[in-house]
């Protein structure tokens, strides 16, 4: 069986010490989770003024342990962010990471609708967190918005090729995205299941029968979260071997076809 996590991190976080989160904690997670593949960022660069200046050391983990794919961050703000985009085209990144409101930009905004129509030239969709933290544990200096619904649907009609992946997103903002959504964009946008609530609320379930299954994918937020959660998440759920399966790998494959 094969489980992808989209939604990892390495390195420190400013805000709070999680210590050092390094390849080898995050390969004897995935181990003991069974998780078998994961997409990493660069956690420290999310709050760096050029945040691609941590994917060299994503690319060299990737190239040490197959089992890690590189997420690299991209800023539409700063000169010669396409060479970043061309970078993750050669070294076969399977998305970007952006977020822009942690950059000082408006997601809706000029220079990330220019990076989401290049990237969606070169076949790559763009992940972005709608939040890293519940904004009731936060540190008082971290005082960056959330993106809204509206932001995602913003992004998503900016371009009729964008692909969006978006993590960290409740019951709530994706219900918001979804239906006031076209069919046709809704498609393009997978969420990740890191933030939403399971058993006994049953948010995912409700999600899945609603929004509809095809629209989800296996994220934990680890180590910003319990990676456990998740896993729980769908063991609570009962849900057949096939779909399951689709949680958990199919529909991030066919998200990338």
């Amino acid at each position: 069986m094969t489980c992808i996590d989209v939604n990892t991190f390495l390195g420190s976080y400013p805000f709070r010490d999680l210590g050092e989160w390094n390849t080898d904690i995050l390969l004897q997670e995935m181990e003991r989770l069974g998780i078998t593949e994961s997409w990493i960022s660069w956690l420290p660069a999310v709050f760096w003024r050029d945040p691609a200046a941590g994917n060299a050391h994503l690319y060299q983990v990737s190239r040490d342990e197959r089992r890690l794919r590189p997420v690299p961050a991209v800023h539409p703000g700063m000169p010669g962010w396409q060479a970043v985009v061309n970078d993750a085209v050669a070294l076969h990144a399977p998305c970007l990471r952006c977020d822009p409101l942690c950059y000082g930009l408006p997601a809706d905004g000029t220079e990330v609708r220019t990076l989401l129509a290049f990237a969606a030239e070169h076949r790559l969709p763009v992940m972005m967190a709608v939040r890293l933290e519940d904004v009731r544990q936060r540190h008082p200096n971290d005082i960056t918005a959330e993106l809204s619904p509206t932001m995602v649907r913003a992004m998503i009609r900016s371009n009729s090729r964008v692909r969006l992946i978006i993590t960290h997103a409740d019951r709530d903002f994706i219900e918001q995205v979804h239906f006031g959504a076209t069919p046709e964009e809704a498609s393009r946008i997978l969420w990740d299941i890191s933030w939403i609530w399971g058993p006994p609320e049953d948010h995912l379930e409700t999600l899945l029968e609603t929004v509809g299954i095809a629209r989800f994918t296996f994220g934990t937020g680890t180590p910003l979260r319990l990676p456990e959660a998740s896993v729980a998440k769908l063991d609570l759920l009962q849900l057949g071997a096939a779909d399951r399966l689709r949680i958990e790998a199919g529909n991030l494959r066919e998200f990338l076809a």
